[in-house]
């Protein structure tokens, strides 16, 4: 239980979307927060890093459209650090910079409340890097300038343009899209040449990132023409012709592809990581979550007689993962494994035994429960003409939802012990609304490692258009869950996530070099492999 005295808070800037620009200690400090107070524009991949044990609280300030107003903000972190509370204040950018941070600081310091200031990497600097364009370049400019582009409704602008012209710096402002013409007037009216290159920069860092990039003298009417959408900052200055040069951000291999990934929490981030590396923006939703079975008397026979099975079959890593956390709560000694083989259904699970100090004899040449239940009936063959005499027994711990292809494929080639070690749970608590994301395509594409994770998906989605949904599939069984459901199916050649995400870049790759038209584009990919 906390007290009054261990109350705290830090104000802590999660930059402008990108994750992977999410500072190492606002990381630290997110992981150990009780009560989490955030804006609207943080970004989806920083939402995920808020512990699940956490109060998340949203004050989603846009412009013109607060939850709270700042000053009841304020107070409410105040109230909640005098709970005894963690509290973190999550803001989009830089909490100092256009972020009020001051203003809370004040009520902080009235409330005797203890605090720190994470700074957090801004939208001023990091979207127009990742639009290729550079706010300084020793050819064009040697000062950057950061204004803020909002103001009160009615008022005029409290901007002293003509003093901004004679820099001949690089002018960045932040919230002024609903005031573009006025500031790109502004500017002409204090003696800016309307040829001075200038670029509207929307949704930075994101997959869905664009820019429109024109003069000062036409901005606003290529914007009209184009259409803008929020959030975004206006950049002005020669660097902005730099852009199309300069740009790389879209011309990774999944550059502005948004993928929904639905593995369990535990196994998400590693292939978050490898989707990241190659451009993509990552959504992590965990679709399901696995829980131990407690008490389970099943294992504790199992393990009563380990010296008794040839054989332990692994089938998930998660399932080694619960297999050697129990014998590790019962204190068991790992060397009573010495005469035991291990079969493994693929790579992640064979990674993750081998963590544990113990290596494959056995993984199939495809993976899946069916080639892993032949594999295994086939070495019971040889060891059969080898003329091994042994009792011929096999441990599975795994699911509780097991494939049965596994069972069936063993058939009498042993006697199977087939003890459920684990349940897969749905997760429908989510902080992102998964109907308006796919309705206004917004997500690519979702990735889906396990019929389960698709059941999942499912359960927490009732009333989704299916047929909206792009499913990257990890192997035969999971594709059929998905096309049940009326999605277009990408399968991979091989139940790995390396050949996922490899399916993946095909599938992206075919959009690229095709002429899809509009909506849900037909490629070879929906049937499958």
């Amino acid at each position: 239980m906390n007290n009054k005295e261990s109350g705290r808070v830090w104000l802590v800037g999660a930059g402008p979307s990108d994750p992977g620009l999410f500072t190492l200690k606002g990381k630290r400090v997110l992981s150990e927060a009780e009560v989490v107070v955030y804006d609207a524009l943080v970004g989806q991949g920083i939402m995920s890093m808020i512990p699940d044990s956490a109060e998340k609280i949203n004050v989603g300030k846009r412009s013109s459209h607060h939850t709270l107003p700042q000053e009841e903000i304020s107070e409410l972190l105040a109230q909640k650090a005098k709970e005894g509370k963690r509290v973190v204040r999550l803001k989009g950018g830089d909490p100092f910079l256009f972020g009020r941070g001051g203003e809370e600081i004040e009520v902080l310091l009235r409330e005797k409340i203890p605090f720190e200031v994470v700074p957090g990497v801004t939208s001023a600097l990091s979207v127009p890097a990742y639009q290729g364009i550079p706010v300084t370049h020793r050819d064009f400019c040697s000062s950057l300038h950061i204004i803020t582009g909002h103001k009160r409704a009615g008022e005029s602008y409290d901007i002293d343009f003509e003093a901004l012209v004679r820099t001949r710096g690089t002018l960045v402002f932040l919230m002024g899209v609903a005031a573009l013409g006025e500031i790109c007037q502004g500017l002409i009216e204090a003696g800016m040449s309307p040829e001075v290159p200038a670029a509207l920069l929307m949704r930075g860092t994101t997959a869905g990132q664009r820019r429109i990039v024109a003069t000062v003298g036409t901005l606003r009417e290529e914007t009209e023409r184009q259409g803008a959408c929020t959030p975004a900052i206006i950049v002005v200055g020669e660097v902005c012709a730099l852009s199309e040069q300069f740009s790389w951000y879209e011309k990774q291999p999944l550059g502005g592809v948004k993928v929904l990934l639905t593995r369990p929490k535990e196994l998400i981030s590693e292939t978050a990581a490898k989707l990241r590396a190659k451009g993509a923006e990552v959504l992590e939703l965990p679709a399901i979550r696995t829980e131990r079975i407690p008490d389970n008397k099943r294992l504790a026979q199992a393990f009563a007689r380990l010296s008794v099975y040839q054989w332990i079959v692994f089938t998930s890593p998660t399932g080694v993962r619960i297999f050697f956390e129990e014998m590790a709560d019962r204190e068991i000694d790992c060397r009573v494994l010495g005469g035991v083989k291990f079969a493994v259904i693929g790579n992640g699970t064979r990674k993750a035994l081998a963590e544990r100090g113990f290596y494959a004899d056995l993984m199939p040449e495809i993976f899946d429960a069916a080639h892993l239940g032949k594999a295994l009936a086939e070495a019971a063959k040889m060891n059969d003409r080898s003329g091994a005499s042994e009792m011929k027994r096999i441990l599975i711990p795994r699911a509780a939802a097991g494939s049965q292809e596994l069972i069936e494929e063993i058939g009498d080639a042993f006697s199977v012990d087939d003890v459920p070690t684990y349940e897969t749970l749905t997760e429908t608590d989510f902080y992102v609304d998964l109907k308006k994301e796919f309705a206004e395509g917004t997500i690519d594409y979702a990735m889906f490692t396990s019929a389960s994770t698709v059941r999942g998906f499912a359960a927490a989605t009732p009333g989704l258009d299916y047929a909206r949904v792009r499913a990257v599939c990890i192997g035969r069984q999971t594709e059929a869950a998905a096309a049940s459901l009326g999605m277009h199916t990408f399968t991979a050649e091989q139940a790995s996530i390396d050949s996922l995400i490899e399916r993946l870049c095909q599938a992206v790759e075919n959009r690229k070099t095709e002429d899809y038209g509009q909506g849900i584009r037909e490629d070879d990919g929906y049937a499958g492999i």
